[in-house]
């Protein structure tokens, strides 16, 4: 059973990984404590590595609430992009154990959820709740891409987080897409062929 929420919880959400050629979308919501300021949340995108790891030790010990949940490689390939993004970010607030009044949405287009919601163009940049959740979706998506990059390690998943790099790209044309490819983007279709690199 969820709590009941004052006015003053607002989540901010975001996500990592809708450009990315490989591995799940990240979404996380988090419900900072006015009365634990987090100092330095900016954009997950102009923070380097180190910033993003500290401050994500600070949000896990000051935030009021916070949560994480993804869309599967099957699931973007299924829905695209945008539709498994959100879906992500729904069931990201949805984990949440404290009910928010109200969530604020990095983009132009929000889920669909239990509370009222408003997206906001560049929010990860200007609203700190959501700063806050562009770091944690960003931390832990890196996370499991280094995770993949053990599993999977010619693709150099842990240098460009299966971004579009000249590496990838190059090893993806050479070796072809493997399981946690994005099948539906337009470089990995066009590599799919006898060289497929998947499980047993």
């Amino acid at each position: 059973m969820k709590e009941v929420a004052s006015k003053y919880l607002i989540a901010g959400v975001d996500e990592a990984g809708r450009g990315p050629l490989a591995g799940p979308v990240i979404a996380a919501a988090v419900i900072l404590d006015p009365e634990h300021p987090i100092d330095g949340l900016a954009d997950s995108k102009i923070l380097s590595a180190k910033q993003r790891e500290s401050l994500f030790l600070e949000i896990r010990q000051h935030a009021l609430a916070w949560s994480v949940a993804r869309a599967t490689v099957v699931e973007i390939d299924q829905i695209n992009i945008l539709q498994a993004s959100l879906l992500a970010m729904k069931r990201a607030v949805d984990r949440l154990n404290i009910m928010p009044e109200r969530a604020l949405i990095d983009g132009n287009i929000c889920p669909v959820l239990a509370c009222p919601a408003k997206a906001i163009i560049g929010g990860d940049a200007t609203q700190p709740a959501i700063s806050a959740a562009s770091i944690v979706a960003k931390v832990l998506r890196d996370r499991i891409m280094r995770m993949l990059d053990r599993k999977y390690p010619v693709y150099g998943f842990a240098k460009h987080k299966g971004y579009s790099t000249a590496l990838h790209m190059e090893t993806l044309k050479y070796h072809g897409p493997c399981r946690v490819h994005r099948r539906s983007f337009a470089p990995v279709a066009a590599c799919l062929g006898e060289n497929t690199l998947d499980d047993d």
